[in-house]
């Protein structure tokens, strides 16, 4: 079970920021005693692919917080995230960590499950954010953009390292980003209701 919630919780997290939980994989792996990888992820601990991934995240960083821009960036992203949300599951899926220290028998058996079910959950959350986006840019005239993206960045983070350290919260927090996108969605709709119903203005 806590191999599943830890899997979860990072191809969640990978869905707002694929390179994040790809990251703090790669570093606890290599410097956390606790942490040991599956063999077959252990590239992830190199310290060229680290160096890789975190050009990358600082320019994700930058690029979802400018208006126009990060729609742009979601729509490369929607193959990069899920990408990513496929390895990290299943390099969850296989970690020996303290919380972590007998991987289920379904996912050695199975190695290709985690990693579709991966795929689907960093797509889903993709597509929401992705979704989500252009309806707050619009309601705020692009000023939540950088906002909502260091809140995005925060969950991802969060979510990374309840996943590898605490997974038994990974559900709490999911929780709270479904609610977080929920918000939006209502704003835009009561947004939409409220202009609907105004009287028309009238013309001099």
């Amino acid at each position: 079970m806590l191999e599943i919630l830890s899997g979860l919780g990072l191809s969640a997290a990978a869905g707002l920021n694929a390179y994040i939980p790809l990251i703090a994989l790669g570093l606890a792996g290599r410097f956390l005693d606790f942490v040991t990888l599956p063999a077959g992820w252990s590239w992830l601990s190199n310290e060229w692919v680290l160096l890789g991934l975190g050009v990358l995240l600082v320019i994700e960083l930058i690029a979802d917080k400018i208006p126009v821009v990060d729609s742009i960036n979601d729509w490369i992203q929607t193959v990069i995230r899920p990408a990513a949300g496929g390895i990290v599951f299943g390099t969850g899926a296989a970690t020996e960590t303290s919380a972590i220290s007998d991987p289920a028998q379904f996912f050695t058996d199975h190695n290709w499950v985690p990693v579709l079910l991966g795929v689907g959950i960093s797509l889903a959350v993709h597509l929401t954010k992705m979704a989500a986006r252009p309806v707050a840019n619009a309601l705020t005239l692009g000023v939540a953009a950088p906002v909502i993206s260091v809140v995005e960045d925060f969950g991802s983070v969060a979510l990374t390292v309840l996943a590898i350290l605490l997974p038994v919260f990974v559900i709490l927090a999911l929780v709270g980003i479904v609610w977080f996108f929920v918000a939006i969605f209502r704003k835009a709709a009561s947004r939409r209701r409220t202009a609907a119903t105004a009287p028309p203005i009238p013309q001099p």
